[in-house]
């Protein structure tokens, strides 16, 4: 399956500034990138749209907007190919429906073992019962 691309026109990208150390030139350079990608109102397919929405992921509002934030490189430009990455990766993560999973039946020894422990638990907890003092 080949990977799904995302037209630019869907995808808002804004400049801010970036957090943490920095020196002299982090207060005077918007280097960060804000990419917000609504993915209700995207062109991406209805079932890939439902997957990515079901992900329990920080980064996705109730509003359905995927918003990253891109401020590991000095450059505006760096930040914005990393924001851009970022966004393709997660959503060709869930481009693939996930497998159905085939229920297996348990092997014949997988149960005799089974029933062995069962019986080994049971005769240890009988040894615990109360004597009972008749004479």
């Amino acid at each position: 399956m080949e990977a799904i691309r995302i037209p630019p026109e869907e995808m808002s990208l804004s400049a801010i500034r970036a957090q943490g150390a920095g020196g002299q030139n982090v207060n005077k350079v918007s280097s960060a990138i804000h990419l917000r990608f609504d993915i209700a109102a995207s062109s991406l397919p209805e079932d890939v749209k439902e997957r990515l929405l079901a992900l329990h992921d920080s980064r996705i509002t109730k509003d359905g907007v995927l918003v990253l934030k891109a401020q590991q490189h000095r450059t505006q430009e760096m930040n914005r190919f990393d924001a851009l990455i970022r966004l393709h990766e997660l959503v060709n993560s869930v481009a693939q429906p996930p497998k159905d999973r085939k229920p297996t039946k348990p092997t014949r020894a997988s149960l005799k073992r089974v029933r062995q422990a069962k019986t080994q638990r049971s005769q240890t907890k009988a040894t615990r019962a109360r004597v009972s003092h008749e004479t």
